[in-house]
């Protein structure tokens, strides 16, 4: 694995209208930040975990350095980012480098956020990777300088008992081939799974293979419709099934119960990608 990249930070939802994916994900049992502002012109709402989180973010006004999300959005909403965890940007991107992996320079941003004893900032710098090494998204480094202000006790409880991101699904033409590619950004290699091929991470892995697999895995579930390669589903780890049942079944969506006990919610009530709690 990388010495430098320390598994998954956050993923990203890119959504087109923020205000009614906030409230999606807050009908799901979430519970989500005030709306942030970043410098480089996005918006979000983030759900805050233990070690990592989802970020829905919006594009109201656009900028170089986001137009792979631009481009995206233009095609439909969906997970289209997978933020890497840091603790050295600059030391990932010579690392990544070394490797030859093209990354693009450091590059610095931040956003208020506001706290009960006023406003401080959240502070970032990142470094973004081809988009064709990770084929279904854009991947990138995240180092957080202030973690104490992203991470905030007050966000990270959920009545649907959520705790982390448990891993990711990437559905492809060629599973094989995109399985290399990302095994690669992570000096990993691929291991065998039912559903076809799995690369480690640090933390949440990502697993690959066809619709029709991923689809009898999911049996019943409503995957996004947007081409291949894609990241079809979300698996989010929860802290009581049972409790997570509920809390789904009292939102305005029905949630599918999987043969292996855990429940999903489909692409179109996600705003693009299917969700597994479980």
């Amino acid at each position: 694995m990388r010495s430098r990249i320390r598994g998954l930070d956050h993923v990203v939802i890119l959504v087109r209208d923020l205000d009614r994916a906030r409230d999606s994900y807050a009908r799901l049992g979430f519970t989500l930040t005030p709306r942030g502002h970043h410098t480089l012109g996005s918006q979000n709402h983030c759900i805050m975990f233990g070690r990592d989180y989802i970020e829905l973010m919006a594009l109201p006004r656009p900028h170089a350095a986001l137009q792979y999300f631009s481009d995206f959005l233009a095609r439909g909403e969906g997970l289209g980012a997978v933020a890497l965890a840091s603790a050295d940007a600059n030391g990932a991107h010579a690392e990544l480098t070394a490797a030859g992996i093209a990354a693009d320079p450091p590059l610095d941003f931040s956003r208020p956020v506001e706290l009960a004893d006023g406003s401080r900032d959240a502070s970032f710098r990142i470094v973004q990777l081809p988009a064709a090494q990770t084929p279904g998204c854009r991947t990138f480094v995240c180092q957080h300088f202030t973690p104490e202000v992203v991470w905030r006790p007050e966000f990270q409880s959920h009545p649907v008992g959520a705790t982390g991101i448990a891993a990711l699904a990437v559905v492809a033409e060629d599973p094989v081939a995109a399985a290399a590619s990302y095994a690669r950004l992570f000096d990993a290699r691929p291991q065998r799974i039912d559903e076809g091929l799995l690369v480690q991470t640090g933390s949440a892995p990502i697993a690959f293979g066809s619709r029709s697999k991923l689809g009898h895995r999911l049996d019943g579930v409503e995957l996004p419709l947007r081409p291949r390669p894609l990241v079809a589903a979300l698996f989010i780890r929860v802290a009581d099934r049972a409790r997570a049942a509920q809390a789904l079944r009292r939102s305005a969506v029905r949630p599918v119960a999987l043969r292996d006990g855990s429940f999903a919610v489909s692409a179109a009530d996600a705003h693009g990608v299917a969700l597994v709690f479980g």
